[in-house]
């Protein structure tokens, strides 16, 4: 599908969600991020937010999981309406398991990396998955700095889909921008999760094109 941009609504604002989707029609996905307090030290919204969203959008969901106990909670975002499901690895106690449950329910299924988490302990799990979030800051709050050294670990995940022969994509989240998606392009990666840069933009959906231009001429180089 090339360059894909998905919008954080992490960024958008609460009270007015449906009118905040609505706002970023050029986008591919709209990034829902669910956090339970636990996992990261921050509380999001959950099940029935996913639900009522779903309805009132036509954009794809791409759900990302910052909980404990994925196993049990992820199969059930695929019924509320979500397109994407991403489990954190450090969080997951049957990885396999699960993404196959997302799969079996319709949905595409994603592991998600903290920064310090490498991906070489889990190449075998590659071919059980749709997509790898690679986080480029730390998992619980948005606006954080882009950490530069997540770069290699998008290479080096690009290598080994490279080396099996796999159509999977690569996600990054956090502190993506117009300064930095140009270097994640080109290390590997194909879909962006862009939170306060789209949001606080004057004009969303014109920066939604702005990043993907910068992506794909950043690809094609």
């Amino acid at each position: 599908m090339g360059i894909q941009i998905a919008p954080s609504i992490l960024s958008a604002d609460f009270a007015r969600l449906a009118d905040e989707a609505a706002a970023v029609s050029n986008a591919d996905w709209l990034h829902v991020d669910v956090m339970d307090n636990h996992f990261v030290p921050n509380l999001t919204l959950g099940m029935p937010v996913v639900e009522s969203l779903a309805k009132s959008t036509d954009l794809p969901l791409d759900c990302h999981l910052m909980i404990e106990d994925p196993d049990r909670w992820a199969p059930g975002y695929v019924e509320a309406g979500a397109s994407s499901v991403t489990f954190h690895i450090e969080a997951c106690r049957a990885p396999v398991r699960t993404a196959r449950e997302i799969r079996a329910k319709g949905a595409r299924a994603a592991m998600a990396l903290r920064p310090a988490t490498p991906i070489e302990p889990y190449e075998d799990l590659l071919g059980e998955l749709d997509m790898v979030l690679i986080m480029t800051v730390e998992p619980g709050f948005g606006g954080q700095k882009f950490l530069d050294l997540c770069l290699p670990k998008i290479r080096r995940t690009r290598e080994l889909l490279g080396k099996h022969g796999l159509d999977v994509w690569i996600e990054i989240d956090g502190g993506v921008s117009v300064e930095t998606i140009e270097r994640c392009a080109d290390a590997g990666a194909d879909v962006f999760v862009a939170g306060s840069a789209v949001y606080a933009a004057d004009d969303p959906n014109a920066m939604i094109d702005k990043l993907r231009n910068l992506a794909e001429q950043s690809t094609a180089h």
